[in-house]
């Protein structure tokens, strides 16, 4: 079982390629393939064929997969992808911390 620096549901910045530098929330984790499906980011158009979840087809825009490397977890303190760490609450809770400010992400 793999395990990743991101989670389904977080916001990331992009760290490399054509959209680097914009953010968004993470949609999927395809584990197999190292990838993550971001929320508006790396767009492509896709040939469809009517039916199954493209009831018309034709061309169709979709988000394609990032590698989960060119990925950063964002901060929405310091504004920007960050490293983080993970620290334990008196009520045992785990909660993950900027490295760079300090504050609680999750």
């Amino acid at each position: 079982m793999k395990k990743y620096h991101v989670k389904k549901g977080d916001m990331v910045e992009v760290l490399a390629g054509k959209e680097k530098g914009k953010t968004g929330k993470i949609l999927k984790i395809l584990k197999k393939k190292d990838r993550v499906i971001v929320e508006k980011i790396n767009f492509v158009k896709k040939h469809a064929r009517p039916g199954g979840r493209f009831a018309k087809g034709g061309i169709v825009e979709m988000e394609a997969p990032i590698h989960v490397s060119n990925v950063a977890l964002f901060c929405p303190h310091c504004s920007r992808g960050v490293r983080y760490g993970v620290t334990i609450l008196e009520d045992g809770k785990k909660v993950r911390i900027c490295k760079a400010c300090g504050e609680q992400i999750d």
